[in-house]
């Protein structure tokens, strides 16, 4: 359950949908292979996780897939349309 802001520096909580930003995240589990160098047959469990970036931080900061699983906070790419 989304409780506060992903960006570790804020700590304004969650209240509703439509102040800041929500993130759909689809986590798979990696899949495993066999003793003898055949992958597995299972079918990869797919997980959903939910961020939320209040408003203020969601003006400035959005989140990417960090490589060990899960997300982090990054600066939004600056525009051209900023810059002019």
């Amino acid at each position: 359950m989304l409780s506060k802001c992903a960006n570790p520096s804020c700590s304004n909580s969650f209240l509703y949908f439509h102040c800041g930003k929500l993130f759909r995240v689809e986590r798979r589990t990696p899949v495993s292979v066999r003793d003898d160098g055949e992958m597995s047959a299972k079918k990869n469990p797919q997980r959903i996780e939910y961020y939320w970036l209040c408003e203020v931080c969601s003006s400035e900061l959005t989140l990417v897939r960090a490589e060990a699983g899960g997300v982090v906070v990054k600066p939004l790419p600056i525009s051209v349309m900023d810059v002019a």
